[in-house]
């Protein structure tokens, strides 16, 4: 590497904000494999070099210049520890206006969720932080409820928002604390009419509360939702007047109740507004409890009352399911409908406390991260206590589901109609936790009949509701009955959470016309789940248990395409239940057993659950046909199976295992071609949670956050049913862009993209577009920097403005992927209709072409540019002038071909006003198979010049944001995960050869947020996610770093660690300048000595 021997090195590291580490010695290295990226060097040597001193000075700069280039940029610093959406916390007076400076950080207070590793009683909770906590400005909230005379596990305090960093740094480093996180705030709309049907926002302003989705609406707007289904001549509404007044009979109560089964000493638990005390409807209240800020306990909204009737009603004209529970109603919602997570926490201990039966919580909305609410229904549900809660209003949309009915652990319901049709209000899956990496799970768990469903008035009467919110409480009274079946002194034993969701869906009545996603295992099936449970023995089982190609439409989208080789694993994301016991464990993995030979051609990967707690867990398949399968086309069937162990139960001796099978019917056919194969980025797609990620369409006024996944079977599912229609096989990448075989694949799909991009992924794709053929077409979105600090909207709750990290999508991070092609995105919005060939579509918030090479062939049409309209609130409502844009580029670069276009809302389910459906398949026509459009490609579109601005006019990244804490890129390892073909899990993909590096983008500094609204951040194991697919991100790090940074190797160590060849051409360097200066110093004296001689002589 350099000439001559190095004798001794001695390397002494020293202190720095880029690496921390003591200061170390190395000596003696006389083969030295590593050098640390920074330090002073102290060298030692003796070297014979003979080289001319003229050459000194370029050698040097060379050397000096190489090791610069190769030099890494500085690794990011560490994120603080508190990271929030919000960036400014206003003072105790109402907020400016949008347009307003609202620059200086004042004093606010907040209240704060402190979790504590122990239950101990308040007072000592507080005397421990009174001892311990040095820093003032924190105030303890004492909580009156009925709680307070038991154990806790967490307090509330108000902080000072000028000291908040400070004092929760010192609060979370203490021994007994969990974490702290914001006290957030729920918020629902009970009877909502069709013209206030918007949620948690409204005309571009967030309502008081956390955000959250409608529950249930009156009985006079179920057309909101679309025409009511007919069955004949005469509605289904006439036909059934009688039977939905009495829903109890639909499901056969009324024989276990000729049974004596009645709800009898079964505790009942309804989290909802309160009830009345002498409410005529009900024989048996045992306890009413207030957990709001409000001195009542009466029901004043009345919907508490009707969920209670339709558990444990007893009037004839509106009968509940079990008449005869025990009432214990928690009034955790103000007559404003708010209510925080602190009162929920504590009403939950107390329901753990009072060992209550069943729970309903007719509640919901997208947030997932909020951890203290999200933990604690674990901990319930540990408890061994029931919980049943609604899925969701938010159909027909998908990805919509709600938070805690999402959870594994929580029986989540959804609505159907009378005639057996899924309700258009019902949310539908797949549950989004898991994306990128993985795939969801199958929610909701059943559905039950929820539209004018009959129930108790807030005094005396019935009346007619709708909504999730009250199938929930249908299968709450379903579940309560089904527990008092068995004899009190056995409940526990063969009663949990886990028992009863395998009775519920193994007892269900799968119905004809929804899949999985949108019905669970079917509609309720009280008798058929009666007889389960009568002869129950503690078993573990998997849900769903069978997974059939075949099996159309319920198996969508799995029947939709099949398995071939060559493809990115199909992944299938299983639920476990384990009615064995709380705590569960896999002996050993799971196993494939072929029903015949032609079951070899498939090979499955396992992902699963560590630990199965609470009661459950996720068994994930990642299936793919092996290379030798490439032309076999029929079915592969065999069963997964898998054992299960759980702990000895009270009074046995032995462990209790269980064998669950899975059954598997694959549908394969031979490898398509490449042109007829289209790879979806999903890697850089970020959604909501946790990050304030805004909508796509700004004409969009009451759902301002982008959460329905993104993905092509939830706000994509209508395009990938269309891309399966016209011939295409799509696959789903999770992983970065080097993970993927671009030989496999015609069109490479982006759109809607958020997140950045690594550098070797920018690199690659440049090689796979212009030397290997891929297809590149991209939708893009709306990105404007003023329109994003205008849509800013001050948090009631957490006394804190929420700002977005980004727009609809990340224009600049798409301009760097663009750049090697010459193509850039620009900062408009554009709104308008537009025809190309006849057919027209509407452009809603899209971006512009900036920039575009000479060759290309650019389209421009007529639109408003609303991005400086002066606030979101007037984006569609002003007048503009109209001037030409480019929206719609096409280009053949090398081997490949590129279309971008500026807008995604015409792909997207969730607001979508037209699709463009006709202009993706002329797109991919090019892109894949290389056919013009006559109309497309018209001499008219062509570009003699390149369209090209000034780069000053590129859009900028934000400054203000600290995008890392959203990013699946920025900070962290290139990696592919087990979304990607096994031979590349644990690498960094396809022809790279170097380390890939943790991206950091200049001005993306790290500032402290604060704390607000789902300021949480996910660094929690979050074993109940039910992550099949999704890897812990806090397990990747610097293989070659390990011993500094203590990170553990992900995979084989390949090369050397990225500055490592820096290091030695600077080491070099050094040691070459000390042997020249050494050498001249020599020559130096010998010339004195020499000279002096002479004068001597003379």
């Amino acid at each position: 590497m350099c000439e001559g021997k190095i004798q001794k090195i001695v390397v002494v590291l020293t202190h720095s904000s880029e690496f921390r580490s003591p200061v170390t010695q190395l000596s003696p290295l006389p083969n030295v494999g590593i050098f640390p990226p920074i330090g002073d060097l102290i060298i030692q040597h003796h070297a014979m070099i003979k080289l001319q001193p003229s050459i000194l000075i370029p050698l040097l700069l060379l050397l000096v210049s190489f090791a610069l280039r190769l030099r890494p940029p500085p690794l990011s610093p560490s994120p603080p520890h508190f990271q929030t959406l919000t960036l400014i916390e206003p003072d105790t007076s109402p907020p400016q206006s949008a347009a307003g400076n609202a620059t200086a950080v004042v004093s606010s207070r907040t209240n704060y969720i402190v979790r504590f590793i122990h239950y101990k009683h308040a007072k000592d909770h507080l005397l421990y932080l009174q001892e311990n906590v040095k820093s003032p400005g924190w105030d303890w909230i004492d909580r009156r409820n009925p709680a307070s005379k038991f154990p806790t596990d967490f307090g509330v305090l108000s902080i000072d928002g000028s000291v908040k960093s400070v004092l929760i740094d010192e609060i979370e480093k203490l021994e007994s604390i969990k974490d702290v996180s914001v006290d957030l705030s729920y918020t629902r709309s009970l009877f909502e009419r069709k013209s206030d049907r918007v949620g948690a926002f409204g005309d571009e302003k967030k309502r008081p509360g956390k955000i959250f989705t409608r529950i249930s609406f009156d009985e006079d707007d179920e057309e909101a939702y679309g025409p009511l289904i007919s069955n004949g001549t005469v509605g289904w509404r006439g036909r059934l007047l009688l039977q939905r007044t009495q829903v109890t009979a639909l499901f056969g109560a009324d024989v276990l109740w000729a049974k004596g089964h009645t709800g009898d000493k079964v505790k009942m638990a309804i989290f909802d507004t309160g009830i009345r005390a002498d409410h005529p409807h009900f024989r048996n209240i045992k306890e009413r409890t207030n957990w709001t800020n409000e001195d009542t306990l009466n029901d004043n909204l009345g919907h508490g009352t009707f969920v209670a009737g339709v558990i444990a009603g007893q009037d004839s004209e509106c009968l509940g399911f079990a008449p005869d529970a025990e009432i214990y109603a928690f009034r955790v919602f103000t007559d404003a409908q708010v209510s925080y997570t602190s009162w929920f926490l504590d009403a939950f201990n107390y329901a753990i406390a009072i060992s209550v039966d069943v729970l309903n919580l007719s509640i919901g909305g997208p947030d997932h991260l909020d951890l203290p609410f999200v933990e604690k229904v674990w901990e319930l549900t540990a408890n061994n206590i029931i919980m049943v809660s609604a899925i969701g209003n938010d159909g027909p949309l998908y990805g919509t589901l709600n938070n805690p009915a999402d959870q594994s652990d929580v029986i989540g319901v959804g609505g159907i109609d009378y005639s057996d049709h899924i309700a258009s209000f019902s949310s539908r899956g797949m549950s989004t936790w898991e994306i990128p990496h993985g795939y969801g799970r199958v929610k909701p768990d059943v559905v039950a009949y929820g539209r004018d469903i009959i129930g108790s008035k807030i005094s005396t009467g019935c009346k007619s509701l709708s909504g999730t919110s009250v199938a929930s409480p249908v299968v709450a009274g379903v579940v309560c009955l089904l527990v008092s079946i068995l004899p009190e002194s056995k409940r526990k034993l063969i009663l949990n959470p886990a028992s009863m969701k395998q009775a519920l869906v193994e007892g269900a009545a799968k119905l004809s016309g929804p899949h999985m996603y949108e019905q669970g295992a079917g509609r309720v099936d009280l008798l058929e789940s009666y007889e389960i449970l009568k002869s129950y023995e503690p078993r573990a089982s998997i849900f769903p248990s069978v997974l059939d190609f075949m099996d159309c439409p319920y198996s969508w989208p799995f029947c939709r395409q099949p398995l071939y080789a060559g493809a990115m694993p199909v992944i299938f994301n299983a639920t476990v239940l384990n009615g064995m016991g709380v705590v569960g464990y896999f002996d050993g993995p799971p196993t494939w057993h072929p029903s015949n030979e032609d079951g070899n051609l498939l090979s499955i990967h396992f992902t699963y659950s560590n630990i199965i707690w609470p009661w459950t867990g996720y068994l994930g398949l990642h299936m793919q046909i092996k290379e030798e399968g490439s032309q076999f086309s029929g079915l592969i069937e065999g069963n997964v199976t898998v054992k299960l162990y759980s702990p000895p139960a009270e009074g046995e001796k032995t462990v209790r295992t269980s064998t669950s099978v899975l059954q598997l019917r694959l549908n394969v056919v031979p490898t398509p071609p490449r042109s007829k194969r289209i790879l979806w980025d999903q890697f850089h797609s970020i959604k909501y949670p946790p990050g304030y990620i805004p909508r796509d369409s700004l004409d969009v006024r009451n759902d301002i956050l982008d959460w329905h996944g993104d993905h092509l079977h939830t706000n994509f599912h209508t395009l990938f049913n269309m891309l399966r229609d016209a011939g295409f096989y799509v696959e789903t990448l999770g992983s970065p862009l080097t993970c993927f075989d671009a030989r496999q694949y015609g069109t490479l799909f982006l759109v809607d993209l958020e997140d950045e991009y690594y550098e070797e992924e920018i690199k690659k794709l440049k090689e796979d577009v212009i030397n290997t053929g891929l297809g590149l077409a991209v939708f893009a979105e709306w990105y404007n920097v003023d329109t994003m600090v205008k849509m800013r909207f001050f948090d009631d709750n957490t006394r804190s403005w929420w700002t977005p990290v980004t727009g609809g999508a990340n224009i600049p991070a798409l301009n760097d992927m663009l750049a090697p092609f010459g193509i850039a995105f620009g900062d408009k919005i554009l709104n308008g209709d537009f025809t190309i060939d006849g057919a027209q579509s509407r452009y809603a918030s899209g971006t512009n072409i900036l920039k575009f090479p000479a060759g290309g062939y650019v389209h421009s049409f007529p639109f408003l540019d609303s991005s400086d309209s002066g606030g979101p609130q007037n984006v569609l409502a002003s007048s503009f002038i109209k001037a030409d844009s480019p929206i719609l580029g096409f280009l053949e670069l090398g081997e490949g071909r590129i279309s971008v276009y500026g807008d995604s809302n015409c792909l997207d389910s969730s607001h979508m006003v037209t699709n463009c459906y006709w202009l993706l398949r002329k797109i991919l026509d090019f892109t894949s198979l290389s056919i013009k459009d006559p109309v497309l490609f018209s001499d008219s579109a062509r570009l003699d010049a390149p369209l090209y601005e000034n780069d000053k006019e590129l859009p900028s990244r934000r400054t203000d944001v600290n995008f890392s804490t959203y990013s699946a890129v920025m900070g962290k390892e290139l990696i592919c995960r087990s979304d990607s073909r096994f031979e590349v899990w644990g690498t960094k993909g396809y022809h790279v050869q170097v380390r890939g590096r943790n991206r950091r983008l200049p001005g993306y500094h790290v500032i402290d947020l604060g704390r607000g609204l789902n300021s949480t951040l996910y660094t929690s194991d979050l074993n109940k996610s039910n992550t099949a697919p999704h890897s812990k991100v806090d397990s990747l790090g610097n293989k070659y770093l390990s011993l500094l940074y203590r990170d553990e190797l992900d995979a084989p160590v390949m090369v050397a660690s990225h500055w490592l060849i820096p290091a030695l051409v600077a080491t070099c360097g050094l040691l070459l300048f000390l042997s020249f200066w050494k050498i001249r110093q020599k020559r130096r004296r010998r010339r004195k000595g020499s000279g002096s001689g002479r004068l001597g002589n003379l």
